[in-house]
């Protein structure tokens, strides 16, 4: 379990300028425009989607337990601003909504494709900036 501290975390830290995939400065915004819990959210998404990609595979062709996990990691991109990613979960999601309501025949896999490739940049992003951000990270 990832614990935190936000001593570690100076009301004055920054946040990157730009990240692939990410809206930081809305997110940050939406934190009350306080850098240390946009950096605790980005920890805790780190942490927590670590094997969200294995989880997610092992629920596809079971419609809800698959809509379960892309709510979560939808919900969780948003928090910390990742735009593309929460919008390529939407779109699965609401495809697996309509399948669970007996309105589509199939996901199409290019929406599982698109949410791949997105999470694994995003998670990937995210790791990365986290690490960067991390004196002691640096340090070894």
């Amino acid at each position: 379990m990832l614990k935190m501290n936000l001593e570690f975390f100076p009301e004055s830290m920054l946040v990157p300028d730009s990240l692939d995939g990410f809206d930081v400065s809305a997110a940050v915004g939406r934190m009350l425009d306080q850098p240390a819990l946009w950096w605790q959210a980005v920890g805790l998404f780190v942490a927590h989607f670590a094997d969200w990609e294995a989880a997610w595979q092992g629920c596809v062709g079971d419609d809800a337990r698959e809509r379960k996990q892309v709510h979560a990691l939808r919900s969780a991109a948003a928090n910390v601003g990742a735009t593309a990613l929460a919008a390529s979960a939407g779109a699965l999601e609401n495809c697996l909504l309509a399948r669970l309501a007996g309105g589509a025949e199939r996901v199409p896999e290019a929406l599982r494709a698109r949410l791949q490739a997105d999470f694994r940049g995003a998670w990937r992003g995210a790791a990365d900036a986290r690490r960067a951000s991390d004196p002691e990270a640096l340090a070894r």
